[in-house]
């Protein structure tokens, strides 16, 4: 653990931007506006400084504990470097996509960033009931240009072991490793439901067969470095904003601190995952037309990973045996991942620590429906991907699966 460094208050922030010219170079003190501290999110303090005529700035300071815990749980915030450097290598690839990183402060852990006052959560307009099409496509084309970019496809050799070794990021992987692929089918203190679920968690801890799937998903969590992924992509770390007033839509992926070199199916999966709980909450509110909306948006993210792919294949470094029959195998590889993955992140958000607004908010009557099924779901991808890993066929049975369990 690092020496003890000043956090951040809101009292504080204005005399910090000041000392940094990066900052002041976006942001001077004369045009800063209010100062407040957002942070909604399980591990870092969050401010957002705006400005008096436009656009203000982001910081995010790492807490050297968990913040959802407390200092009990004590945590490395070095993982904030690995964040600055997943933001400045995915956003070279895909600057669009990715928010704007204008210093990292190494000694304070604290991250300046785009400020996106103008966009909102995506996981908080779902919630609501909102639309955002094309966002499902942006997060296949986020995926994809990263699983190129970063990897030996995309990478001269010397660059791409130089980044692996950069990223490594135990503690993070850790959390990761227990809360997402362990503790959700063993019984663990952390875990829990509610009473109506409790048959539902212990069906799940005696299914030998998805726990027999989350041991090989853990083992190529741990060992299968393919590209520097994002680590944590579910739609809670994506910001959308609608088209109006002549302002373009726009998608912005954020919160990339768990990022290090690991397996591309994960991120596609952590995204499965969280529309299948999206379509569960609006199948509980009686929104079926929208709850199969949710549930195409797998085959969405799907269509445009493999697309954008395929179309940077050729710009591949070393051709000579990464030829197009290992772009096939590649792409047959990544689609059984992200159903596994998928089925991890789903299970995880119902019955471990960081569960989901989707769910939660839900009146308890619905909600055990809702958690009924998502649990169902999961242990149907994990244990049907290999037979048939197609992503608009996993929607389909797991829209059958939340339908059939819903309660009123």
């Amino acid at each position: 653990m690092p020496d003890a460094y000043e956090i951040l208050t809101p009292g504080t922030v204005v005399d910090y931007i000041a000392g940094k010219p990066a900052l002041t170079a976006v942001l001077p003190r004369d045009r800063i506006g209010d100062v407040r501290e957002v942070g909604d999110g399980n591990l870092n303090l969050v401010f957002i400084i705006s400005a008096t005529d436009g656009p203000g700035i982001v910081l995010k300071q790492a807490l050297p504990y968990v913040r959802l815990v407390g200092p009990e749980w004590p945590m490395t915030p070095d993982r904030a470097a690995k964040e600055a450097e997943a933001l400045r290598s995915h956003g070279a690839l895909v600057p669009s996509l990715v928010p704007t990183l204008y210093d990292y402060d190494a000694g304070r852990y604290v991250l300046a960033m785009e400020d996106l006052s103008d966009h909102q959560v995506w996981r908080h307009a779902l919630n609501h009931g909102e639309r955002h099409e094309g966002v499902a496509t942006d997060v296949g084309v986020y995926v994809a240009n990263v699983a190129f970019g970063t990897s030996v496809f995309g990478m001269a050799p010397d660059a791409q072991k130089a980044a692996l070794a950069a990223a490594v990021n135990p503690e993070l992987c850790e959390i990761t490793e227990d809360l997402v692929l362990t503790e959700p089918t063993r019984p663990a203190r952390r875990n829990s439901v509610l009473a109506a679920n409790e048959p539902d968690a212990r069906d799940l801890i005696d299914d030998d067969a998805t726990v027999r799937e989350m041991g090989w998903l853990k083992w190529q969590f741990m060992t299968q470095a393919e590209a520097l992924i994002h680590g944590d992509l579910h739609t809670g770390s994506i910001m959308v904003r609608a088209a109006a007033d002549g302002v373009p839509r726009s998608t912005k992926v954020f919160d990339s601190e768990f990022a290090f070199y690991g397996p591309v199916g994960f991120d596609l999966g952590l995204a499965y995952a969280n529309y299948v709980i999206a379509a569960a909450r609006a199948f509980a509110l009686g929104e079926d037309e929208r709850a199969a909306w949710a549930l195409g948006l797998l085959d969405e993210t799907w269509r445009a990973f493999d697309m954008t792919l395929r179309g940077l294949w050729p710009e591949r470094l070393d051709p000579r045996v990464f030829t197009d029959a290992t772009l096939e195998d590649f792409l047959s590889k990544v689609a059984v991942d992200g159903i596994g993955y998928g089925a991890a992140e789903a299970m995880r958000r119902i019955v471990g620590l960081a569960k989901t607004a989707d769910i939660e908010t839900l009146p308890e009557s619905l909600r055990e429906g809702a958690a009924r099924g998502v649990l169902r779901a999961s242990r149907m991808m994990a244990t049907t991907r290999h037979a048939d890993p197609v992503a608009a066929s996993i929607a389909e049975r797991a829209g059958e699966i939340l339908l059939a369990t819903r309660t009123r």
